[in-house]
């Protein structure tokens, strides 16, 4: 409500004084004025007010402005008069913003040209109201002449309305696009971690079931040998592990839905993934201080990947590069294909590996990292990638500590396009 009101103050304001700003083509009969061009941008753009009102309001303010200007000209207060000589540009306004509601301008955004002709003819039919009704009530006559001016006059201010008017709806419309992308980088960056997350979900649940039938055998062979005692603890375990299996799952459900309800494409383009995974970790790389260079070398031909399981893949592994440059450095990423397997080489020249740590860097609670308090990492990070990469039928290892950290990854293709 308060944005209608304070549309309909900007109209009473600005169009009473952008049709002052005027000239005569022909003797003073018909005035050109910015008034028409403004009115018409404001009813392309503020999509909100309803035309006619607007119209009604447009025209009242414009009359009642000119009164007063009238008023002051001549230096008496000759209302009847100025009511009667202005009064025509109500019915211009009216005229003007009824077309533009019957014609439905407002619905045509995808198509320009056709806003401008329905500009155009909706301009002249208001002209020829105003002029008929001046003609009567000021006594000027009307000419052929007049009307062919009205549409040259028309054509040339509903397309330069249009012109300006479709020139912000791109800069508005790429504005949007990029908030979007942005969103959506944001989105995959979250649901990927979650991928990486939900996939060691589902394998703790399946060592829970696992469990859950060994401890199960185990009460029935010793209620078999009568150790009574040991059979209940083993049937209390078998029956904690089941409740924890059915925890994992229902979280594991939970989780999928959540993926499911973001519209994210589930299969992207390789050069896309890489690109989204490149900016994200740009914007890590400022965030930490560092200045980083990219080098990105992509070869073969590639079908469209899972986004999910690519990008948390990839992602984990440049962020850990990201990570390990102290200050400024290097990261460089190539996918290439060989047969059905694809093939990613995450390389950087942070910190490196040392000889001792190699044997242990893929162990499940292993880190070199501490922060600022000197508390460790949780060192899940690449024991996590590499459990996901074994999962789907891949291998990873690391390749080379001499100068550069270099991880290589194998994934079979199938794995990357495999649907449902």
């Amino acid at each position: 409500m308060n944005e209608k009101l304070l549309a309909f103050l900007f109209i009473i304001i600005a169009v009473p004084i952008a049709g002052e700003l005027k000239f005569y083509p022909i003797d003073g009969d018909i005035r050109v004025s910015l008034g028409t061009p403004l009115f018409f941008f404001i009813l392309l753009w503020l999509r909100k007010i309803h035309p006619i009102p607007a119209g009604i309001v447009a025209g009242s303010a414009v009359v009642l402005f000119r009164m007063f200007l009238y008023s002051i000209q001549t230096d008496s207060l000759q209302l009847v008069e100025a009511f009667f000589l202005h009064i025509p540009v109500f019915f211009y306004y009216f005229v003007y913003a009824s077309l533009f509601y019957i014609f439905k301008i407002y619905t045509f955004y995808e198509r320009p040209f056709f806003i401008g002709l329905m500009g155009v003819v909706t301009e002249v039919i208001a002209s020829m109201v105003e002029i008929t009704i001046r003609a009567f009530t000021s006594h000027i006559p009307i000419a052929l002449s007049t009307f062919l001016v009205i549409g040259g006059i028309a054509i040339i201010r509903s397309f330069f309305v249009l012109g300006f008017f479709n020139i912000l709806i791109l800069r508005e419309t790429k504005l949007a696009e990029g908030q979007q992308r942005q969103r959506n980088e944001e989105i995959l960056l979250l649901i990927s971690n979650l991928y990486v997350e939900m996939i060691q979900l589902k394998k703790s649940a399946k060592n829970a079931e696992e469990l859950t039938s060994t401890c199960y055998v185990l009460y029935r062979d010793l209620k078999a040998a009568q150790n009574n005692k040991e059979a209940k603890a083993a049937l209390k375990i078998a029956g904690q592990m089941h409740e924890i299996k059915k925890d994992h799952q229902r979280i594991y459900a939970g989780l999928s839905k959540l993926m499911v309800k973001e519209n994210l494409n589930e299969f992207m383009n390789i050069n896309d993934i890489i690109t989204i995974i490149i900016s994200a970790n740009k914007s890590y790389g400022e965030m930490l201080e560092k200045s980083i260079e990219y080098q990105v070398h992509i070869s073969g031909n590639h079908q469209l990947y899972n986004t999910f399981i690519l990008f948390s893949l990839v992602n984990n592994l440049v962020a850990n590069s990201v990570e390990a440059i102290i200050k400024q450095g290097q990261i460089k990423l190539t996918v290439s294909k060989a047969g059905d397997t694809v093939e990613i080489i995450v390389s950087d020249n942070g910190s490196g590996i040392s000889n001792k740590n190699k044997p242990f860097i893929f162990e499940p609670g292993f880190t070199t990292k501490f922060d600022d308090t000197g508390n460790p990492s949780n060192g899940i990070g690449l024991s996590h990638i590499k459990n996901v990469i074994e999962t789907i039928g891949g291998e990873m290892e690391l390749l080379e500590t001499t100068g550069e950290t270099i991880f290589g990854i194998q994934l079979p293709e199938a794995s990357l396009t495999e649907r449902g």
